[in-house]
């Protein structure tokens, strides 16, 4: 459980440099998806031992938290507190997060041979339109 401050580092400062650095939301939001996926891939046995069918549910949470503090630090970045919108931004990144929880796990159980980029590419087609709903 330890070895998650590294990557939590990592991801929370490709995302820091992707929310001053970008201009619309598409290059603002989830920059460290990618990254990510890159990682599950590399370590691919030991992922899908943690977010599998079969983990402790003490690992599941840790990884699903991480994902829900990520999502939930790219929507603080992107809703302004006047929003007028009735979509609670906590809702929003529940969804999010659990929906890459799930794709992370679908995609780690082999159901179907995507690469990264690919994944990444599909993650971001489900999510930047999520991620936009409390903006309208």
């Amino acid at each position: 459980m330890s070895g998650f401050d590294g990557l939590r580092a990592s991801l929370k400062e490709r995302q820091r440099q992707a929310l001053t650095r970008g201009r619309s939301i598409e290059e603002r939001v989830f920059a460290f998806s990618q990254e990510m996926f890159a990682h599950a891939n590399e370590y691919r046995d030991a992922y899908r031992a943690m977010v599998g069918k079969h983990s402790g549910a003490m690992i599941q949470h840790l990884v699903h938290k991480l994902l829900v503090d990520l999502v939930r630090d790219d929507a603080k970045a992107m809703v302004s507190r006047g929003s007028s919108n009735s979509i609670p931004t906590e809702a929003v990144v529940q969804f999010v997060a659990g929906g890459l929880f799930g794709l992370l796990g679908w995609w780690l159980d082999g159901k179907m041979r995507l690469s990264v980029e690919e994944l990444n590419t599909l993650f971001r087609q489900f999510a930047i339109p999520a991620m936009k709903a409390p903006l309208r």
